[in-house]
């Protein structure tokens, strides 16, 4: 029972984070703006790429450790990637970003990763 649950969240999470970073490939400012910190104008569109980049890689590379490595290697893997939500959290913060998405978002997506985590670490 913890099985399916434990990957189904992986999937998931995964999914969610591939789109993500495929929305910030599409519509970079839209996708900034959700993010919790509108891109200016005049800024450089290369950071919302890489940031798009970023997370269609780790969301595929998700989904590639669920096909095909252990339950281990996934948790450690969502383990790590944890890191990425913290850190959002902050800069959303230190940027002008409302505290309910820093925290209604970024700290409660990086909640769920470990929680994932977890629950893969105990298969």
């Amino acid at each position: 029972m913890l099985a399916p649950l434990a990957y189904g969240l992986a999937v998931v999470l995964s999914l969610f984070i591939a789109f993500i970073g495929a929305r910030f490939l599409l519509v970079p400012r839209a996708a900034a703006a959700g993010y919790g910190v509108p891109a200016r104008p005049d800024g450089d569109p290369a950071y919302l790429t890489i940031k798009g980049l970023r997370d269609l890689s780790y969301g595929l590379l998700g989904l590639a450790l669920i096909a095909f490595a252990s339950a281990d290697a996934v948790a450690w893997f969502m383990l790590i990637v944890a890191l990425v939500p913290l850190g959002d959290t902050l800069i959303v913060l230190r940027n002008g970003g409302t505290k309910a998405v820093a925290f209604g978002i970024h700290f409660a997506t990086a909640v769920v990763v470990l929680l994932n985590a977890a629950l893969l670490f105990a298969l």
